[in-house]
């Protein structure tokens, strides 16, 4: 059975601040092939503190390097009026609709919009308060793991298992946007899933699908990208955003990983394996009489495969034959004694 990976459009700050934008790329989203919709929960003030110190500068080489986080964020964010109109859109297209919260007041809000998973951004990971009350709620709980350490991840699970919240999925992140292939190691995700029994998926800021697309075929069971309706919109996460095209052909591509994974077959019956009639099999290659000696060049390892099995050469070599054969016959044990 194919188990499908669920792939999540995140629309961040794709909207350029107009509801229209948002919810036109609800509808593209569900076009383009995918599961789920997600957004961010925050504002400027409930994610940092309007202040333009030399710690809330933005620096070390990113796309927004000299920004305030607060004016970086209030740029980005995604109004909470717009909530519920986002959340419904979603749901009149049959897709899933959860969202990342950055304070408990996301996660009360989110609650009254029966948000059905909570996903923690890699930055809020050691944000132990926070991650134990979003999965008190008993929502699955995803959580990337851009900048984490191993105590981070502990932490963060031992958190939502104190309230009784086992259904956890880590995806592997790099906190670089967008983030160089040569970053990935992509066998952290493998070794996560080994490491803490948790489900584990990727939350891809490379550049393409290349890397979505490897994580599928090594077990994600969640594979998230950022999209965007139309580059033209800009913002801050335009660069590394796909749009509705390039998300459909990542999704089709998913889906083509998954069909070619598949499950582990050792078939039983050679019967049933298909071309299995072009393998090789013992034919006689000579006519042979009745009492001549068998050798290497009277009967040979040929295709098709309707014959006696290869394994079998060696024992008859050097054998009499007890009836006449003739070129092409099917060499079968009945012809010796």
């Amino acid at each position: 059975m194919i188990n499908n990976t669920f792939i999540v459009a995140e629309l961040s700050a794709n909207h350029g601040h107009s509801l229209e934008t948002a919810l036109a790329s609800v509808h593209a989203a569900k076009e383009a092939g995918v599961d789920a919709i997600k957004i961010q929960t925050y504002t400027a003030d409930t994610i940092t503190l309007d202040c333009d110190a030399p710690d809330f500068i933005v620096k070390g080489g990113t796309l927004w390097d000299g920004q305030t986080l607060h004016g970086l964020y209030q740029q980005a964010y995604t109004p909470w009026e717009w909530h519920k109109a986002i959340f419904e859109e979603a749901k009149q297209c049959g897709l899933v609709c959860f969202s990342t919260p950055f304070d408990n007041s996301a996660v009360d809000l989110l609650e009254s919009l029966d948000n059905p998973i909570y996903k923690i951004a890699s930055f809020e990971i050691t944000d132990v308060n926070l991650i134990r009350y979003a999965a008190s709620k008993g929502k699955p709980m995803v959580i990337s793991t851009g900048i984490a350490t191993k105590e981070d991840i502990e932490l963060a699970i031992k958190a939502c298992h104190e309230v009784g919240n086992h259904d956890i999925t880590l995806l592997r992140c790099v906190s670089a946007y967008p983030a160089p292939l040569e970053n990935v190691n992509l066998r952290t995700m493998v070794d996560m899933k080994e490491r803490y029994g948790v489900k584990v998926g990727l939350s891809d800021h490379t550049v393409g699908a290349d890397v979505a697309i490897a994580a599928v075929a090594l077990g994600a069971a969640m594979v998230e990208k950022h999209f965007i309706l139309d580059k033209s919109i800009g913002g801050p996460d335009a660069a590394f955003s796909m749009t509705k095209d390039d998300f459909a052909k990542l999704v089709q591509s998913i889906r083509n990983t998954e069909k070619a994974m598949g499950e582990i077959v050792y078939p039983t019956d050679p019967a049933q394996i298909s071309g299995r009639q072009f393998s090789r099999s013992l034919y006689v290659a000579e006519n042979i009489k009745a009492g001549e000696l068998i050798t290497e060049q009277n009967v040979r390892s040929v295709r098709p495969g309707f014959g006696l099995h290869p394994k079998y050469l060696n024992d008859l070599l050097g054998k009499p034959v007890n009836r006449d054969l003739h070129k092409g016959d099917r060499m079968s044990l009945d012809y010796i004694d």
